[in-house]
């Protein structure tokens, strides 16, 4: 059933991709002498087709949620704005998309190379015996792709220079279904660097990797959401729910409790489970970053307001970190 479900799904955005190709796209290309790029744009298209109906269903879902069963009232949602902007970037998937397809000729030669030396190659689906059964297959990949998010989750408040990258998610003090995608994008180009590398080694169809890349992020959204969801004690460790994500934001434990911040888990948190980083703490607490608050000598450290100025003061933060002149409360142990 789910199997067919998905099937009709891709069939839906198969369809829609071509006629907005061939009615919109082509003759455009055409016209002004760029059809060297149309088999990279038609590709594309899947991406942001997907991205906007996952934008549509989940602001269809979740914002209901957050008018209705709110866990924190705000006045005043201009703060949600640059948010907004930031998920219609990232959800047109346009930077895993660009990353992914770079780097598969460069990993084909790679394979090759595999071959004519003899190493072995990693083909999760057909090593594990469930390539003929794809929604296994599927939550095989989602698993080996969610325990690599875990690391380098933890890595990201691991290292002071990359904390910097992070800080700009981490800074947003109003946390909603929106908050999932305000990143660095020097950062998000890692991280999809990161996810196409071990998906290309592990055997992912570039169309699952979209469908991957969605459900991750449809359930990254619903773990930012400002309202209150019922989650049992059993669901909650079994998917990562919104009160054990926000522990994760939370000033304070969420990022000095256990030497470096908790609740690292991107879709599940049997990893935080497994490794001691897991708190299941659900008191609603402030949000954000401890040197944000205001201080008696002085005032909050700047994050940015705007989309621009979040990018910029990442990078001077670092250049603050690099000349030694700053010991930020995230190295706190």
């Amino acid at each position: 059933m789910i199997h067919a479900i998905i099937t009709q799904l891709d069939n839906l955005v198969g369809a829609l991709q071509t006629q907005l190709f061939v009615g919109v796209i082509e003759p455009l290309f055409f016209r002004f002498g760029l059809m060297g790029y149309a088999d990279d744009l038609y590709d594309s298209l899947y991406w942001v087709i997907v991205g906007v109906l996952e934008i549509a269903a989940t602001y269809a879902l979740l914002r209901p949620l957050e008018a209705m069963r709110p866990l924190e009232v705000w006045h005043d949602r201009k703060a949600l704005r640059t948010d907004v902007l930031y998920t219609w970037i990232a959800k047109l998937g346009l930077i895993n998309l660009a990353v992914f397809l770079v780097l598969q000729p460069l990993f084909s030669h790679w394979q090759s190379l595999m071959v004519i030396y003899h190493v072995p190659n990693i083909d999760l689906s057909n090593r594990l015996g469930v390539t003929d059964k794809p929604l296994l297959s599927f939550a095989v990949y989602l698993v080996v792709l969610d325990f690599a998010g875990y690391w380098y989750h933890r890595w990201q408040h691991r290292f002071g220079v990359w904390w910097e990258l992070h800080a700009v998610h981490h800074s947003q003090q109003q946390v909603s279904l929106w908050a999932d995608d305000r990143n660095h994008f020097l950062d998000s180009v890692l991280l999809a660097a990161y996810f196409a590398v071990i998906s290309l080694f592990i055997g992912v169809e570039p169309s699952q990797y979209v469908v991957l890349i969605a459900v991750g992020n449809l359930l990254q959204s619903i773990q930012h959401v400002n309202a209150r969801l019922p989650y049992h004690w059993l669901l909650e460790r079994i998917i990562v729910s919104p009160a054990f994500h926000r522990r994760h934001h939370a000033i304070g434990y969420g990022h000095e409790g256990t030497r470096y911040g908790c609740n690292f888990g991107v879709l599940f948190p049997w990893w935080d489970m497994l490794l001691g980083t897991a708190s299941w703490d659900k008191t609603v607490e402030a949000t954000g970053i401890r040197d944000q608050l205001p201080v008696p000598q002085g005032t909050a450290r700047e994050y940015g307001q705007g989309l621009l100025a979040q990018q910029w003061y990442a990078f001077a933060r670092i250049g603050e970190r690099l000349a030694g002149r700053r010991r930020y409360t995230s190295d706190v142990s």
